[in-house]
């Protein structure tokens, strides 16, 4: 199915940040993608309108109930002029599921991935060509419909805003550096039965408490364990963990409490595409210091749209730290984050079909 959208520009344009100085997420495009949904209409009325704040009356369901969900991708300039997008359509699979757990209404992935398409179209000037820096992209949907009372809201809004970006982690001269985790045994992420798979708001607030206490010891992020037995790795911060230990590398399988990443996704398919061996099973954090001592860890690193890998150099507990891989970036790492980045940006072959041109 097409769709069109109204198109309002902006009468007022925003100057273009120094690509050499760009942060994350601090800095927005000129334009927003809006359109509503009603039970019984459907979806209607998608604009692209000149960015602003939203008037949200103090009553709407998500201020008082959290049900909402977002998303994360990025928009890459190729060095033959096309705009790239990675992995579109498994962000919309991935937010038409958070809306069914958040008993929000479906939202067709033609239509997910068209809205973004014509926002980006509209924001190509945005989109920085320095390396290392992209055009970061929120979609995402809320329930603003006003009521106090605890059920499933009947009107929502999708809406999608663009973020020229530098480097996620602020690494001299760009690139990945090895990055001091804290392994968090108090607080948890998420529980079996819960919203962990959702990438939705409550998830990651509920994580500030920990990522504070981790700053506080002088860790970049927190590492997830289990909620029941507090004992099994999940997930590094808000992004995938992976584990390289002997000749195997190791992540959490989704099993409802881990987020199902597109760039985790794509890390296990580059090394199944390289013959390394790959699982996803659970380990025990127990088993990591374990193998750090007798040599057998390799590597650590972390998978997310954001700063797709980022090395793990120290792993920092209650009952120590434990240095990984002398604190470097680790080759298989390195190897992966020059794969994606190099087809995300078009300087290298898609064989995957992984990449979407605008």
């Amino acid at each position: 199915m097409n769709y069109s959208f109204t198109i309002q520009k902006t009468q007022a344009p925003k100057p273009k940040p120094d690509p050499n100085t760009l942060k994350f997420g601090q800095t927005f495009s000129d334009h927003m993608f809006i359109m509503d949904y009603a039970d019984g209409k459907g979806w209607h009325d998608g604009r692209i309108v000149p960015y602003g704040p939203l008037s949200l009356d103090p009553a709407s369901a998500v201020l008082h109930y959290g049900q909402e969900m977002f998303e994360g991708l990025k928009a890459y300039r190729a060095p033959d002029g096309r705009v790239l997008l990675f992995r579109p359509y498994k962000n919309a699979e991935r937010a038409r599921a958070s809306n069914e757990r958040m008993c929000m209404p479906d939202i067709d992935a033609e239509l997910f991935v068209g809205a973004i398409k014509a926002l980006v179209d509209v924001e190509r000037d945005w989109i920085p060509e320095k390396e290392g820096t992209s055009l970061y992209i929120r979609p995402f949907m809320f329930a603003d419909e006003p009521f106090l009372g605890v059920h499933a809201a009947h009107h929502f809004k999708f809406v999608i805003i663009c973020s020229p970006v530098g480097p996620y982690y602020d690494t001299p001269g760009g690139g990945i550096a090895p990055t001091s985790i804290y392994v968090e045994r108090e607080y948890v992420r998420a529980a079996p039965g819960g919203t962990g798979f959702a990438k939705v708001g409550g998830n990651y607030g509920g994580s500030l408490k920990a990522q504070a206490a981790a700053s506080a010891r002088g860790c970049e992020q927190v590492l997830w364990l289990d909620a029941v037995e507090r004992r099994y790795v999940e997930e590094i911060g808000t992004s995938n963990a992976f584990f390289v230990i002997g000749d195997e590398v190791i992540t959490a399988p989704l099993h409802g409490t881990i987020l199902p990443g597109v760039t985790r996704d794509s890390v296990i398919h580059l090394l199944k595409s390289w013959d390394i061996p790959v699982s996803e099973r659970r380990l025990t954090i127990d088993d990591v210091f374990a193998a750090g001592r007798d040599g057998r860890l390799g590597e650590i690193f972390a998978s997310g749209t954001a700063a797709v890998i980022s090395p793990v150099g120290k792993l920092v507990s209650a009952d120590g730290a434990l240095a990984v891989g002398g604190g470097s970036v680790g080759p298989l790492a390195q190897r992966l984050y020059d794969a994606l980045y190099g087809v995300q940006t078009g300087r290298l072959t898609d064989g995957f079909g992984w990449t979407v041109t605008v």
